[in-house]
């Protein structure tokens, strides 16, 4: 008989069931794990993307992420035969250098009637409940941990640091047999376990996030000012070149005019003639000054000189300067001060400046009406109130009025002058004063600009102070005081007087020769160097008037030769130069020279300077 020994015999069949199943369930289990490990992924992942999308608060992003983990652990626990007892989820966060934890977050299952579950915590007699703000020992967060069933794991950031706690509570164990109990809570550990980590994860993933929105917000606002300031830049140098081409083109015509073969003007016609070109070359010279003290403000580079000021005549002396201006324009112009007002602690030249500024402006913007000056004392401050009765201003130019460069619309459209900067430098003055400038208007109803000053100036307030520029780039410097061809003459000098120029530019040269060789000096003029050497051997002058760039040399250089040289040691040097920033002047004394005077020269400012320095030192009192 053919016999089947492949076959298994009855026993060898029921020995093979068991194992079956067990692989069976085995592979259900790792099934669960995988499918419940990539749903907690899949939502983390949609936290992650939503984080991107609408760029929300860090707190609100790392809350969102970890009700997510709590939830979906809790609910795939709770889903399968895993859930032995009741169970819910918890984390709790952990500050660096504390001793305890606190819950923040738990599973929505546990709701406030529920019954409060416990943790276990097998080798101490107490219970520690998982519920919203509980405190939790880090000792027995570490116990928990390292228990052989572990109840907590960690939650650490990308250095390792940990920042909380994965918590599973249980209701005590029910009587399932205990190789079924054993391995179902292995499978909860190995769930809670990953889960920690895909936690983790993602919390390190929001960060990077929220750090990349957080540049690209930098980066986007630092794009957009950029843009807003090459637009300024823009704006400021079409104004600046149209008001520079604007008094270029009177002075070039002018002068063309007065050159021109058969032309020949009456001298009332001269005279006019000239006085344009001399308005405008102040006007381009107020420009220049303008963007000097505006680049010298943001430098820390302005010197204030600090005064006791007579307040009523320098309101006095001001409205002369805006006088004419309002007169052509037909308003009316009001100062009115407060009598206790008699002295103020300022720097005179930026106070005008100003209160110039100011008052410019009011009489630009008014067509009709009155403009005036209001002066009031207010505590230990003093209130310069400019009003007018002009177009106004309206509330989104008034939050950009003070801006570097920003001119009104329609004072632009209008042909206005100006170059949006007199506001700006205004402003940086005052608050180098300890003092503030506001503004109040509304469109067709008039503008009232306050400048507050303290009536007293603390030392070292305001950038220091030091002596002020002989003839400096000061914009109220030159603002309407006429010191230049048509001024009186100071004195009349004696021939004998030899004065030696060292000038590099020869219109710069003929301009002071003319005017000095007027006042009755004698001018010995030499444009280098070698010829200023050459001509101290003939020569025994009075002062010697320095250009400090010439072509063969630098004028201070030649400044320390002389004062190195016994014969020249005594001679007045009046150093002649461009250079207007702060240092300039010190640069310029440290050198060895006795005085200085920047460009453009004025005039009458240079003759009273060289007749200071020409007269002998007094022999006593």
């Amino acid at each position: 008989m053919q016999q089947y020994s492949s076959l298994p015999d009855q026993n060898s069949q029921i020995d093979a069931t068991p194992k079956l199943l067990t692989t069976i369930q085995q592979l259900r289990a790792k099934l669960w794990l995988e499918s419940s490990l990539n749903q907690l992924q899949s939502r983390l992942n949609d936290c992650l993307l939503s984080a991107c999308n609408t760029v929300p608060q860090a707190g609100a992003a790392e809350a969102e992420i970890l009700q997510t983990v709590v939830n979906e652990i809790n609910s795939a626990v709770n889903s399968s035969n895993l859930a032995l007892t009741d169970c819910a989820v918890g984390i709790a966060l952990f500050q660096p250098q504390e001793t305890v934890a606190t819950v923040c977050y738990v599973s929505c299952s546990l709701s406030p009637n529920s019954q409060p579950l416990f943790i276990e915590l097998l080798t101490a007699e107490k219970k520690l409940l998982l519920k919203l703000q509980e405190v939790i020992k880090l000792e027995d967060l570490q116990q928990l941990e390292n228990q052989q069933t572990p109840s907590a794991w960690r939650l650490a950031d990308d250095s390792g640091i940990v920042i909380g706690w994965l918590i599973i509570a249980t209701a005590p164990l029910n009587s399932d047999p205990e190789s079924l109990i054993k391995s179902q809570l292995q499978l909860r550990s190995q769930l809670m376990a990953r889960s920690a980590k895909q936690c983790s994860t993602a919390l390190v993933q929001l960060r990077q996030i929220l750090s990349w929105q957080q540049r690209y917000q930098q980066l986007s606002n630092s794009n957009q000012e950029l843009e807003r300031t090459n637009q300024l830049k823009n704006q400021f140098l079409a104004n600046t070149s149209h008001e520079i081409r604007t008094p270029l083109s009177s002075i070039i015509g002018f002068t063309h005019l007065l050159l021109a073969q058969g032309y020949e003007p009456t001298k009332e016609r001269q005279q006019e003639y000239l006085n344009i070109i001399q308005s405008s070359g102040k006007h381009l010279l107020a420009l220049i000054n303008d963007i000097l003290d505006l680049s010298k403000i943001e430098a820390n580079q302005l010197e204030v000189q600090w005064e006791t000021i007579d307040v009523p005549m320098l309101c006095s002396n001001v409205f002369a300067l805006v006088k004419e201006k309002a007169a052509n324009k037909g308003l009316k112009l009001c100062l009115e001060l407060e009598p206790n007002i008699t002295t103020l602690v300022a720097d005179p030249l930026r106070l005008k400046q100003m209160l110039l500024n100011l008052l410019f402006n009011a009489l630009k913007f008014t067509s009709k009406g009155s403009v005036g000056l209001q002066v009031v004392p207010k505590g230990v401050f003093v209130h310069f109130t400019v009003w007018d009765t002009g177009t106004g201003i309206s509330q989104e130019d008034q939050a950009q009025l003070f801006e570097p460069y920003f001119q009104i619309a329609k004072a632009v459209a209008g042909g206005g002058e100006g170059t949006g900067l007199g506001l700006a430098v205004t402003r940086k003055l005052a608050q180098i004063h300890g003092g503030s400038v506001k503004v109040e208007s509304e469109v067709n109803c008039g503008s009232r600009f306050t400048l507050v000053l303290p009536l007293k100036q603390e030392v070292g307030v305001g950038g220091g102070g030091g002596v002020r520029e002989a003839g400096g780039a000061g914009g109220a410097g030159e603002a309407g005081e006429v010191k230049y061809f048509s001024s009186p003459l100071p004195f009349t000098a004696s021939s004998s007087v030899d004065i030696l120029l060292v000038e590099n530019d020869l219109p710069n040269a003929d301009m002071m020769q003319i005017y000095l060789r007027k006042l009755g000096y004698q001018v010995t003029w030499v444009k280098n160097a070698g010829e200023m050497w050459e001509a101290l051997t003939q020569l025994d002058p009075v002062v010697i008037l320095m250009d400090v760039y010439l072509a063969d040399e630098n004028g201070l250089n030649l400044v320390r030769q002389l004062r190195e040289n016994r014969q020249y040691q005594t001679i007045p040097i009046i150093a002649q130069t461009a250079m207007a920033m702060k240092g300039d002047r010190e640069t310029c004394l440290a050198a060895g020279v006795d005085d200085y005077i920047s460009k453009p020269i004025d005039l009458p400012l240079l003759a009273s300077l060289i007749a200071k320095y020409r007269l002998p030192p007094a022999t006593g009192e």
